[in-house]
């Protein structure tokens, strides 16, 4: 492992990466039909810590086992659930088993998408086709620590227009983690889902942020330290459950209009309610109680904002999870 290489690149990690660093305030632009993900690997020399605790996680381990039938007849019945869903009987090959249990990756844009690994890095940082090149260009010849202030800024802006969800940009790390995590993917049709529910396939209401993101998944490694997988204060915590809750209840309004199947409105409306009980702890904050009277993107981002760098653990700390229960 060429450790230049590790310090000659920003954090390109995996999953749900908060630091908190301020280096954006922006949101990046929807990017083309034409993009595609290259895979995990080309993320491994350079980020070897946050490989080796991806490979211990669920993440990509269910790449071998989430198709395997459960001993447990109580415990939902791959089988079941494609036969129901249709397409193809292989999860890896099914279309609708693909959206949030693999990623499709291409070597070039004329290549054929093939599963390669479970969730990943472009899961949650977006795929990489557009931006990995730009998120490596230091100039030419230049290495990291070299690098010029000028192409730093233009090389983050660049890469951010093309795609690429940095670390600190949390809102849009746990958006991306909701819309599986919620079944609120935009390319599941409701009629899908409902026939997904019916066969037994798990929803899961009270998905948080911090317990999902500061458990087995963690890796929070910054330039000065490649080595120390940091620990959110709590004031960070206390901030990325505020933001969680805020990405939670804008994704359930919107999966309210995906399908009326039953099941899938009890879970919505109870992820709602979870994230109300948060945000009006926040009533001396204008933005937040413009996101509860109108829950959109738009004032979520704006919330974000507002509470940025401050300290919410006065207000919110007694419900943040206790560190026992992350996952």
């Amino acid at each position: 492992m060429n450790r230049n290489c590790v310090k000659s690149n920003l954090l390109l990690i995996f999953f749900f990466s908060f630091i908190l660093t301020g280096m954006l305030g922006v949101t990046p632009k929807p990017v083309s039909a034409e993009v595609f993900n290259t895979g995990p690997k080309g993320c491994e020399e350079c980020h070897e810590g946050e490989f080796k605790i991806w490979k211990k996680t669920r993440h990509f381990t269910s790449f071998s086992t989430a198709h395997r039938e459960p001993k447990d007849s109580a415990k939902p019945s791959p089988k079941k659930i494609l036969k129901a869903v249709g397409g193809k009987k292989r999860m890896k090959r099914n279309e609708t088993c693909a959206l949030c249990h693999y990623t499709l990756e291409q070597k070039d844009a004329g290549a054929k998408p093939s599963v390669k690994s479970g969730t990943s890095c472009e899961s949650c940082h977006g795929a990489s086709s557009e931006w990995l090149a730009i998120h490596d260009n230091y100039g030419e010849g230049i290495k990291r620590q070299d690098e010029s202030a000028e192409n730093k800024k233009a090389r983050i802006a660049k890469s951010t227009a093309a795609g690429l969800i940095w670390p600190d940009m949390q809102y849009q790390v746990v958006e991306n983690c909701m819309t599986c995590h919620g079944l609120a993917h935009p390319d599941l049709a409701g009629d899908v889902l409902a026939k997904m529910l019916g066969a037994g396939h798990p929803i899961n209401p009270d998905f948080e942020a911090v317990k999902y993101s500061q458990g087995t998944v963690r890796h929070r490694y910054t330039l000065e330290d490649i080595e120390t997988n940091r620990e959110m204060t709590e004031p960070e915590t206390a901030e990325l459950f505020v933001i969680g809750h805020a990405a939670a209840l804008v994704s359930a309004k919107q999966a309210m209009s995906k399908s009326d199947e039953p099941k899938y409105t009890e879970a919505q409306n109870k992820r709602t309610e979870n994230a109300k009980a948060v945000l009006s702890l926040l009533s001396d904050i204008p933005e937040a109680a413009a996101l509860l009277a109108s829950p959109s993107r738009d004032n979520a981002l704006k919330l974000v904002g507002a509470i940025k760098g401050k300290d919410l653990s006065g207000k919110v700390g007694s419900k943040l999870p206790a560190k026992a229960d992350y996952k």
